[in-house]
């Protein structure tokens, strides 16, 4: 069966509108004559997305049973049986309820559509997998509740639901989108205008990235190659000259006049070497492009201007910057420079030449250019071997009454020196030959014929062929030992590099990829682990994916297990050394990865036996006054030699009941402590009202009177009952411990966005660092030590990260400290 269409309205925030546009849309098929039913609907009790379902068809939800609750979930089943031609499915990045078909409604509806039933439904930016690190940045909550963004980007149609951070503020103030008493909190959290206005943007740029690779799927698929301006994009291309900061500062301008432009920096290294700029100046231009918001990249290339023209296209450039050559006008005569050629095979990519300070001032530092011998230049060397003799034996037959043959034999050598500069040895062999005989035909008596009367000339023209074969031969040479001296020039700059970024670089293998593209040309690069039965694991990938040694067109082997590939690349032989040098700059990064993952092993073995060290200590030291305690206090009363009062006996048996409650809340502390550290903890999440759960806590404790919940009846938590109890515990009695006997202690709790935040506030002395308050085994201050081995606060974290919350301190307004927990809230939304 043919797989159905996806449509995703994505919005940047809740209450944008993606449901009432799911619903208006569901409508507007349905009066088409389509077959449409609603799948899920979350409406969170506003009215007015209420009243947009109106007559369409709902599919019952499906009830599930989850510890003593009844929860309401999407009845797939219910919907596949139906079949309907288009469902509506509200909240794809939700979580089901455990015991369903699928762990997250996304893999619902992949069903959905796999069953031929076209899906419309909605998505928020910060529940994107790829954002939830930059939306946790922004707005300080982490979404628990994702979706993969390959998911959202096969859609067939994705349409952003937008609106202004005013327009959304206005529509949460007059309580369009939570209940009056959320809306303070929302508005000064969550809903901030900053917040909404970043949110925003990050919509926009990402929806914006997959319009960008719609198009260009859709230019490869049509084999178009034309620059498309959809979007303003710069190449300026760099020569490592003084002038490229001048270059790369005209394109920051250039791209900054329209909105959406972007610019990037480009360098050609020549595959002969001669560009000469030192690894240092590469790095000075990277830095500086990343200063002025572009980015540098490297290819490589025997001709620049190709090179930089390939690379614009690739980009989908509008724009190339070059700077005016530096060349002098008589070069510029004999050869055109980078600038002409651009010009001339841009067509519709606008070319600017930027002029400088430095134009036509002599480049000391770089070597001149010299080609190496390709096709072209070996054609144009047969065609001027076979014309020029020609020429120049016509030049010199015209002027033979004045020249002799000794000057006509010397102008036809230097016909066979010329064509070995320009095409190399086989063509000047042929110069040399052809040469011969028309010095022969024309300037040897008897003329105009093919013999030779006198035998000194004979001689004298054997020694012309022989001698301009060997001077061929000598040039030639001459000329492949230049070019072979300049790759290998070229091959120690980029084994400086090598070595320059390891000594001074982090263990980033996708970094020295990236590298190993751009110099060699390749689509792709990755470095791949074999164990041993021979199966390969990519350790890390750039560009085009290679998932095995076979899909690769290059590899070099950096150690028994690893390998470094390539794809899209063919090297010669003579390359391969530098192959080898990124092969051992990959295998120096894996052993210093290793070298760290075991220094970290090292530290957290460390860490644990300091704990156990200290736990020995807290053993050995704080259990023996309540234990001392305990014995004393049992060998009185069991003593003979004493007659106790009833009060006395009252007052041993007190001690011994305290005494055991200090023992057993300390070892209770120090099992949850050698849990956390080995993280063995397992939270059992459910529905926890804080209200009951703040009261529960404080039943046992003799102070609780003193603490003044100040908790809405409504607000809940998803947490660990149990786990939950502990913590609350724990907080309240270090706060009861610090806090005067005359002063309160305030419990209260608000929820915004999909988090609950529980401050216990106290007006105790405060503190004025807050760092050491959940380490292990720290007492604050003048706290005797039979007060616990100051665990409390580090168990209280332990155990909040265990239920995916935060626990951190602030300064108390007036004096004191406040802690702030962190807690997914009972009934998250995801609109």
């Amino acid at each position: 069966m043919e797989r159905a269409r996806l449509r995703v309205y994505l919005g940047a925030a809740p209450g944008v509108g993606k449901t009432h546009a799911m619903l208006a849309e569901g409508h507007r098929r349905r009066d088409r004559g389509t077959d449409v039913v609603v799948g899920y609907v979350e409406t969170h009790g506003r009215p007015r997305t209420e009243e947009m379902v109106g007559d369409l068809e709902v599919v019952p939800r499906r009830e599930v049973a989850y510890r003593g609750t009844t929860q309401w979930e999407m009845d797939l089943d219910a919907i596949v049986k139906r079949a309907p031609t288009v469902v509506l499915v509200d909240e794809l990045a939700h979580t089901n309820v455990p015991g369903s078909a699928h762990q997250k409604r996304w893999q619902d509806v992949e069903v959905l559509l796999e069953a031929g039933i076209a899906v419309i439904t909605t998505v928020n930016v910060q529940h994107l997998e790829s954002l939830n690190d930059v939306t946790e940045a922004i707005t300080g909550v982490r979404q628990r509740e994702t979706v993969p963004d390959a998911v959202v980007r096969a859609a067939d149609q994705i349409e952003l639901v937008d609106m202004s951070p005013q327009a959304l503020r206005r529509r949460m103030a007059h309580g369009n989108i939570y209940q009056p008493e959320k809306v303070d909190a929302a508005l000064s959290n969550y809903f901030r205008e900053g917040n909404l206005t970043a949110l925003r943007e990050l919509a926009l740029l990402w929806l914006a990235d997959q319009v960008e690779e719609g198009l260009d799927r859709y230019r490869a698929q049509h084999d178009i190659d034309s620059t498309w301006a959809a979007r303003e994009r710069i190449v300026v291309a760099v020569s490592g000259g003084p002038e490229s900061s001048t270059l790369m500062r005209r394109a920051a301008r250039i791209s900054a006049r329209r909105s959406g432009g972007e610019w990037q920096a480009l360098y050609v290294t020549r595959h002969d070497g001669l560009s000469g700029i030192a690894p240092e100046r590469l790095s000075e231009l990277r830095a500086k492009a990343e200063e002025l918001g572009g980015t540098l990249h490297t290819v490589v290339g025997d001709d620049a201007a190709d090179s930089v023209l390939t690379f614009a296209r690739a980009e989908n450039a509008t724009q190339i910057i070059l700077g005016a050559s530096r060349r002098r006008r008589f070069s510029l005569m004999l050869r055109p420079g980078v600038g002409e050629q651009v010009i001339a095979g841009a067509r519709e990519i606008d070319v600017h030449i930027v002029n400088h300070d430095y134009v036509r001032a002599s480049r000391t530092t770089l070597a001149p250019r010299r080609d190496s011998i390709g096709r072209g230049r070996r054609i144009a060397g047969y065609l001027f071997a076979v014309l020029a003799p020609v020429a120049v034996s016509m030049v010199m037959w015209t002027s033979h009454n004045i020249d002799g043959l000794p000057t006509e034999a010397m102008a036809l050598m230097a016909v066979v020196v010329a064509t070995a500069l320009i095409g190399g040895l086989l063509p000047a062999v042929l110069a040399a030959l052809a040469s011969g005989l028309l010095l022969n035909y024309f300037f040897t008596p008897p003329l105009y014929n093919w013999t030779i009367s006198a035998p000194e000339n004979i001689t004298a023209l054997l020694l012309f062929i022989v001698v301009g074969i060997s001077v061929a031969v000598v040039v030639d040479r001459a000329a492949r030992r230049s070019v072979q001296a300049s790759r290998a020039r070229a091959e120690a700059d980029a084994l400086t590099v090598l070595a320059h970024s390891l000594l001074t670089s982090s263990d980033d293998l996708t970094g020295l990829l990236g590298s190993a593209c751009e110099v060699f040309g390749a689509r792709g690069a990755a470095v791949l682990l074999r164990d041993e039965t021979g199966t390969e694991s990519v350790l890390a990938v750039v560009g085009q994916p290679i998932g095995q040694s076979e899909d690769a067109d290059l590899s070099c082997e950096i150690d028994e297990q690893t390998t470094l590939v390539l794809r899209g690349s063919r090297l010669p032989a003579e390359q391969r050394g530098l192959l080898n040098a990124y092969a051992a700059y990959a295998k120096v990064m894996t052993e210093r990865r290793a070298a760290t993952s075991a220094e970290v092993e090292r530290l957290r073995l460390a860490e644990a036996d300091r704990t156990r060290t200290a736990l020995l200590t807290a053993v050995s030291h704080d259990l023996r006054s309540p234990l001392a305690a305990v014995k004393a206090a049992v060998a009185s009363l069991r003593s003979t030699e004493v007659t106790w009062s009833a009060q006395d006996e009252a007052e041993l048996l007190a001690t011994i009941e305290e005494s055991a409650d200090r023992l057993t809340a300390l070892v209770i502390n120090l099992l949850d402590m050698s849990r956390i550290y080995t993280g063995s903890v397992q939270a059992t999440l459910a529905e926890v009202g804080v209200r009951a759960a703040v009261q529960d806590a404080l039943a046992p404790m003799p102070d609780g009177a003193r603490v003044r919940i100040e908790v809405p009846d409504d607000v809940g938590v998803r947490a660990d009952p149990g786990l939950l109890d502990r913590v609350l515990a724990n907080i309240v009695e270090n706060a009861l411990k610090y806090t005067p006997a005359e002063a309160a202690i305030e419990v209260d709790a608000t929820t915004h966005a999909e988090r609950t935040l529980i401050r216990i506030a106290d007006n105790g002395p405060g503190v004025s660092d807050h760092r050491p308050l959940f380490a292990p085994f720290q007492r604050m201050g003048d706290v005797p030590a039979k007060d616990g081995v100051g665990l409390g606060l580090a168990v209280a974290r332990g155990l909040t990260e265990a239920m995916s919350g935060t626990l951190v301190t602030e300064d108390t307004p007036g004096g004191g400290l406040t802690f702030v927990l962190d807690l997914p809230s009972a009934d998250q939304e995801n609109a």
